[in-house]
């Protein structure tokens, strides 16, 4: 069966696997294989393990939905990281989410900033009087 994992930046994994395995945090687990019935589902947190031969890589998810139907699987999801164990994957993921949040803060004081500026040297300039 084929899958793809796609974030909002594009596909994070597009690959055949043997089996995937479906975790979420509120709705527990199940697999899905060849010929599997249709499914769609709505993933809170979670992960999906992905089984190709003896390898398994596992896609830590945040906010997903997974569709598979006619040997094809997708999973849309908010963010994602892929690792050797969900353990691993879900400590990057959670430090991709810890700098990006900085990065925000970051980003919001320098606006916060610059938009102070902006008011002072429109003051100074005089700009709106005749």
């Amino acid at each position: 069966m084929r899958i793809v994992v796609s974030t909002h930046q594009g596909n994070l994994y597009d690959e055949e696997v043997d089996y995937v395995v479906v975790h979420s945090d509120s709705d527990g687990e199940y697999a899905v294989m060849k010929d599997h019935v249709p499914v769609i589902s709505v993933m809170d947190t979670g992960y999906v393990k992905l089984v190709r031969g003896n390898e398994e890589l596992y896609v830590v998810i945040v906010s997903g939905i997974f569709e598979y139907h006619d040997d094809f699987a997708t999973i849309l999801v908010q963010e994602a990281h892929i690792g050797r164990s969900a353990e691993s994957a879900k400590v990057h993921l959670e430090e991709v989410r810890k700098e990006r949040l900085e990065k925000n803060r970051q980003e919001s004081s320098d606006f916060t900033q610059k938009e102070k500026e902006l008011r002072e040297n429109l003051k100074k300039a005089q700009a709106g009087n005749l």
